[in-house]
């Protein structure tokens, strides 16, 4: 929980990461490359106090976890997103199984979310209902851009990926959570398009698609799909730390993601370990867009910030939030923005 000026917070960090990038686990040049890459995106956009090590990033302890989180960074739920890796890394970068450590130690802080690739087969299939019954997902992390031998990503609109949201439906997986967003050394730009995220949103409408990164640098892209899928949301890790290093950036982000989904849809993320949450959290409560870009984009108030930083997320896993923290407003309703329809849009 965060207060401010007698408001209360209710924080969930929607897309949080317990990974081990340290030499030892780097499986060749591609794992060094993507963990420096990360460390890169870190020391740009981090305050100078908030800067790490290059050691201390690669892997960080439970105790620092359980401190970065929860005991300085204000978070109640932390949402864990598994990213496997295992071309670069020897025992993958970030697994289920690894998350699993702090999830199954602290079960009232930690949320723990699936992962799959359509790649596998049947035989994924087979893992992804073994893994869903032992830990009971609410949700998975889908990240199209990895590596798997000779290939080099793949789409959400593949057949094989049909199967296993079709697989989520029936295990009660409601929330997909699919990295869209800038490119990461050594994978490809085309794998992170945001394209498909338009057919399967489309195809599935029981289920919500958290497009994590919110596309960038695809934004304009992002936004047009949203605004004609009310299943799809937008999730700010990596938008986030621009509020520090290009605030004027930020308040776009989040004045076009306000435009087009509204306030209901759109959850935010530390992405930790590349930034730790309390600075992000206490930042954005302090942020207001220039008055100068109020006109076209608005202000955010308290009640909007307070969905963004932990309502939202809330109510897709179900989490409690207690009474004094909720946000006072409705649920937001408009008309959509699309091109030949003018439909109610509210956020599922």
């Amino acid at each position: 929980m965060y207060v401010k000026d007698g408001e209360k917070y209710f924080i969930v960090d929607s897309h949080i990461h317990f990974w081990d990038g340290t030499p030892a686990n780097q499986a060749n040049r591609y794992g060094e490359g993507f963990l420096n890459c990360f460390y890169d995106y870190h020391r740009n956009l981090s305050p100078e106090s908030e800067l790490w090590s290059l050691e201390h990033f690669q892997r960080q302890s439970e105790a620092d976890v359980m401190h970065d989180l929860f005991e300085v960074g204000y978070v109640d739920k932390a949402i864990m997103q598994p990213t496997y890796l295992t071309d670069f890394f020897v025992n993958g970068f970030n697994t289920v199984e690894q998350n699993a450590v702090l999830a199954e130690k602290h079960p009232d802080k930690f949320i723990l979310n699936g992962a799959w690739d359509p790649r596998d087969g049947e035989a994924g299939l087979a893992v992804l209902e073994r893994l869903a019954e032992r830990w009971q997902f609410k949700g998975a992390k889908l990240y199209t851009a990895e590596w798997k031998g000779n290939s080099k990503g793949w789409k959400l609109s593949d057949p094989w990926s049909y199967r296993y949201l079709e697989k989520c439906q029936e295990l009660g997986i409601r929330n997909i959570h699919v990295h869209k967003g800038p490119t990461i050394y050594p994978l490809n730009r085309d794998a992170f398009d945001v394209a498909d995220v338009d057919d399967v949103a489309s195809a599935f409408p029981d289920l919500n698609f958290i497009v994590e990164h919110v596309g960038l640098p695809r934004l304009e892209d992002f936004c047009w799909i949203a605004t004609q899928e009310p299943n799809v949301y937008g999730g700010l890790a990596v938008a986030m730390p621009f509020i520090h290093s290009r605030p004027r950036y930020f308040a776009k982000i989040i004045g076009e993601l306000l435009f087009w989904l509204d306030e209901n849809r759109i959850t935010f993320s530390s992405d930790y370990a590349i930034w730790t949450p309390k600075w992000l959290v206490e930042k954005f409560v302090d942020f207001q867009i220039p008055e100068d870009m109020q006109s076209e984009y608005g202000v955010l108030t308290t009640d909007v910030k307070r969905k963004i930083l932990g309502l939202n997320a809330a109510r897709l896993y179900d989490i409690e939030v207690p009474a004094e923290m909720r946000a006072a407003e409705p649920p937001a309703q408009r008309t959509a923005v699309a091109s030949g329809t003018n439909a109610e849009v509210m956020s599922p």
